[in-house]
């Protein structure tokens, strides 16, 4: 088994502003055996690791002297720039199984999209696995380049799973299969279709402009009517 990738901590004391300010990231570390801690991580190290281990493979953290087994289970980025603002590392018990969403890394040419024009139609991006921590795969591979006709898919069932690692999905269920290109009258279908709908909407909001219209109207001469009235009155 290869060696775990690393990563130090220290313990946070100061707030998550402080320790972004410094070039840290704030972040928890908690699981098995022990409290809640918050930690710092330096920004540049933990981008290095995450790209690297992403979340379903096992990390070192090292806070202080005490090292610890984890997994990076959840991070926050800014909404807008993309960094990151915290990052949750899980501690995990090494011969306690744990389940993880997997990222499906898609690989090879369809001849089917290539030779016949079809669309690669992909089902999944991830799949849920159970396994021991230290046999959490990285990402797994589908080979689309089997697909060299529009009959011919990619099941649960054909992907490569280490020994050990259980997909928690039905093996027949499909995650990529290739569709064959729209024939001239299915296309016309749908622009007659789409053509459909916009006249739809297009009568609807005439509809509406006509009822706010005629709501004008009654409002205006409902007003008209109060100003005559008020006037009568004032006259008597």
């Amino acid at each position: 088994m290869s060696k775990s990738p690393t990563i130090n901590a220290i313990e946070r004391g100061s707030t998550s502003a402080a320790t972004r300010a410094g070039g840290a990231i704030p972040a928890v570390l908690y699981g098995h055996g022990i409290d809640n801690q918050p930690i710092a991580v330096d920004q540049r190290a933990f981008d290095q690791l995450f790209s690297a281990a992403g979340s379903t493979t096992l990390v070192t953290l090292t806070v202080g002297k005490q090292e610890h087994n984890v997994l990076i289970r959840e991070i926050q980025r800014h909404p807008v720039k993309g960094f990151v603002l915290h990052a949750d590392f899980y501690q995990v018990k090494m011969d306690e199984k744990v389940t993880a969403d997997v990222p499906l890394v898609f690989s090879g040419e369809a001849p089917a999209v290539k030779d016949l024009g079809g669309v690669l139609v992909r089902t999944a991006d991830t799949v849920s696995v159970e396994a021991l921590p230290a046999d959490l795969p990285r990402e797994i591979n589908v080979d689309i380049s089997v697909l060299d006709n529009f009959e011919k898919v990619v099941k649960i069932a054909d992907l490569p799973i280490a020994d050990g690692v259980t997909v928690l999905r039905e093996s027949e269920d499909v995650v990529a299969s290739v569709q064959p290109p729209r024939t001239e009258a299915e296309l016309e279908e749908l622009s007659e279709e789409v053509t459909e709908d916009v006249e739809g909407v297009e009568g609807v909001k005439d509809d509406a402009d006509e009822e706010a219209t005629e709501g004008e109207e009654s409002a205006e001469s409902k007003d008209s009517g109060e100003s005559e009235a008020s006037s009568d009155d004032d006259q008597n």
